[in-house]
């Protein structure tokens, strides 16, 4: 009664089965037999004429390589605070306008000059030539203001040293001739 309630394979059917799963199992060997070969060939290629002994001396001078490399770049980046600080109080901004401040003398050989840190604070040189002599006056700028008033030159100098970085960043991200192409 039990063996009637099953359904019985036909053994063909039953044979096909095996088969396509014992092709299935050998693709599988086949496939790790492969990586073993592979990760095989690289440990043979990391331990070739090594001993157990040379590969614990190898790791722990690495070990040593990495801790020094570590301690340089803390120094590295302890430098770099302190050199960004000096820089940040650097002069890195520059305007020049070029004007005839009396129109009896001709060249433009007038000029101001605006110098400015990161901050904008700085000062803007102002030199006037004229027929009698060469005047040159300095005025301080504090956060791009200045509490001494400015002449429509010094304030021009000072706003092309404040877009002076706009302007290198507009001609660095122009398409050169070569993107074009």
């Amino acid at each position: 009664m039990i063996l009637d309630s099953f359904m019985i394979i036909p053994v063909e059917i039953l044979v096909i089965i095996l088969f396509v799963l014992v092709i299935a199992l050998i693709v599988v060997v086949a496939i790790i037999a492969r990586q073993l070969q592979n990760i095989s060939r690289k440990y043979y290629a990391l331990t070739s004429g090594k001993k157990v002994k040379d590969l614990e001396e190898i790791i722990l001078a690495r070990f040593e390589e990495m801790d020094k490399v570590k301690a340089r770049m803390k120094r590295y980046h302890k430098d770099h605070k302190t050199f960004k600080g000096h820089l940040d109080s650097c002069y890195n901004k520059m305007g020049l306008v070029k004007y005839d401040a009396f129109d009896s003398m001709a060249g433009e050989l007038s000029f101001s000059l605006a110098l400015l840190n990161d901050d904008n604070s700085g000062l803007v040189l102002t030199s006037m030539h004229s027929k009698q002599g060469c005047f040159t006056y300095a005025k301080e700028i504090i956060k791009g203001e200045s509490y001494i008033a400015l002449s429509s030159e010094e304030k021009e100098a000072i706003k092309k040293a404040k877009t002076i970085d706009e302007e290198i960043e507009a001609l660095t991200n122009e398409p050169d001739d070569e993107d074009i192409m």
